[in-house]
């Protein structure tokens, strides 16, 4: 019985827990890595055209079906319904602070934050969202930390250069005037 490459790439695809490279698939298939990375493109774009609820993408290092963006919604009332393990404030917080200032040490965190964050450090440490990259050569040689590879992959993306720039979740001066305006005593 002969089974399409693309049918094997899709099946790899649906077990894996992480994104799977191209060159281990073409391993698994005995195939060049050129010829998968063909198909996958193809997949990705078919899946695309088809307006399905998955989307395929590359992401830390290899490739992964995630849900399309546009089902979000829906996804999150799913969820929300059936899970109960959320990262509190503060450890959102800290893991926007590693993402796009990282490699960072806890005082560095703590000084942009204003206030100690070593619980959440470890929660997401614990996650494996983030993780020791090396010390910094300051005093006392803190521990500096990044995102992990299984960050990368839950949100999508092939390395921090991915994220959005910050600017785009920035209020602009206007907004800011009326925010201060609101908060001020006799207004």
């Amino acid at each position: 019985m002969i089974v399409p490459d693309r049918k094997v790439v899709e099946a790899i695809l649906l077990v894996a827990d992480e994104p799977v490279p191209a060159r281990v698939m073409g391993e698994v298939l005995e195939r060049p890595k050129a010829e998968i990375e063909a198909i996958l493109a193809g997949l990705a774009e078919e899946y695309a055209n088809e307006d399905r609820g998955w989307i395929l993408r590359e992401a830390a290092g290899g490739w992964r079906l995630y849900t399309d963006p546009e089902c979000a919604p829906w996804l999150e009332r799913f969820v929300t319904r059936h899970r109960t393990n959320r990262l509190s404030a503060a450890a959102l917080e800290v893991l926007a602070i590693v993402a796009y200032r990282g490699p960072v040490s806890r005082a560095q965190i703590a000084e942009i934050r204003g206030v100690d964050s070593d619980a959440a450090v470890r929660t997401l440490a614990a996650r494996d969202l983030i993780v020791p990259t090396g010390r910094d050569a300051g005093a006392g040689a803190p521990i500096l930390f990044e995102v992990s590879r299984l960050f990368l992959e839950r949100m999508g993306l092939r390395s921090t250069d991915d994220l959005p720039p910050l600017r785009d979740f920035m209020p602009d001066p206007e907004a800011v005037e009326e925010m201060e305006a609101r908060l001020s005593p006799g207004t």
